[in-house]
């Protein structure tokens, strides 16, 4: 059996709002979050064709991914994280994500907080 090649694409700083958090006061109005995917694909095709079918179209997963976060109220940014690693999943060719949720000013003294997750395709 063969090894799959897995190469990555990274959608970096993604620069959002949305509802977030436990408290009252986080919940009023929508707050800044930022986003970091890595997509793991086999891109040797794409490499080869030059042909955005034989790529992941990372243009149309930010599109859902902006619509997902803008219209969501999670509680935890874990939440929103998983959510957004399942919606990027739903595409046939990733095989693997990577996503980084950060939360500015969650903490006093501290720049941001942040989550990251890593989620693959189930196999079989």
């Amino acid at each position: 059996m063969t090894e799959r090649h897995l190469d990555k694409i990274h959608i970096r700083d993604l620069q959002l709002r949305c509802i977030v958090g436990l408290y009252e006061e986080e919940r009023r109005a929508k707050q800044d979050v930022v986003l970091n995917l890595t997509l793991y694909a086999d891109y040797q095709k794409a490499c080869k064709t030059d042909r955005i079918e034989d790529t992941v179209d990372y243009k149309a997963i930010k599109k859902r991914v902006v619509e997902l976060v803008e219209a969501s109220s999670f509680y935890l940014i874990e939440r929103l994280a998983q959510a957004v690693a399942e919606l990027c999943l739903e595409s046939p060719e990733v095989q693997r994500v990577e996503v980084t949720v950060d939360k500015p000013g969650a903490l006093r003294f501290a720049r941001s907080v942040a989550v990251e997750i890593v989620r693959e395709r189930r196999h079989g």
